[in-house]
């Protein structure tokens, strides 16, 4: 992409600024209980451990917008009261943790793998400046399956009304795909001759029919309707 750093080719400059804001996350509770050094980033990265970097970087850009943020995702986390940021001598902006049922406050370092996870997702939905292409692999890992329909609808409001930002999700979990419709969900079928294809869940016999009759897509998956 040597082309992509000349002027004279601005085409060619604007494709690749536009791959360089794809983004594939696979967040990892291990790596987001790292303590990662003071500073601010815009973006979290592709395994979430500069989580608090991130939340560092919205509490300098508004504060109260991003107060704001945590309390609409503290609502989301099952068992959490209140987030809290607090910032240390150094600089650094970490993360306070009230649970029900404890008086004191746990850092991230602490948390369950699960809330992590959630915190990370939910963190990701409210960016600022999305990125146009978000890639996420099998959320639904680590997660209680009851908490996945809720991830799923956060999901897909996060772009609707929007054309600047599209969500790509592979999962093999059938409670989220239970809050998709057939015409979001795309089925990939390895066939025999080692090559993929690819096919809407609607373009299957009868699922749009059963969906219609109030029967869940991801049951209707996992009873081998379709995929």
């Amino acid at each position: 992409m040597t082309l992509g750093e000349l002027r004279e080719h601005p085409r060619i400059v604007k494709f690749k600024n536009f791959l360089k804001n794809w983004f594939l996350c696979y967040f990892s509770p291990t790596a987001a209980r790292e303590i990662p050094n003071a500073g601010p980033q815009k973006y979290l990265n592709r395994l979430g451990n500069n989580v608090n970097n991130v939340a560092q970087f919205l509490y300098r850009e508004d504060p109260k917008d991003f107060l704001k943020v945590l309390r609409s995702i503290q609502t989301k986390l099952p068992g959490i009261k209140e987030i809290r940021p607090v910032k240390l001598q150094n600089g650094q902006l970490v993360l306070e943790f009230l649970e029900q049922g404890f008086a004191q406050p746990f850092y991230s370092q602490k948390m369950s793998d699960g809330t992590l996870k959630l915190f990370a997702y939910y963190l990701l939905l409210f960016e600022r400046d999305a990125r146009p292409l978000v890639f996420i692999e099998e959320p639904e890992n680590g997660l209680y399956h009851k908490y996945l329909a809720d991830l799923a609808l956060q999901m897909k409001n996060s772009i609707k009304g929007t054309y600047s930002k599209q969500l790509f999700i592979t999962t093999h979990s059938p409670f989220f795909v239970n809050s998709l419709s057939p015409d979001e969900v795309w089925v990939l079928e390895k066939q025999k001759d080692g090559f993929s294809t690819v096919k809407r869940a609607s373009e299957y016999e009868h699922v749009k029919q059963l969906c219609e009759s109030e029967i869940e897509l991801g049951d209707l998956w996992y009873s081998d309707y379709f995929g």
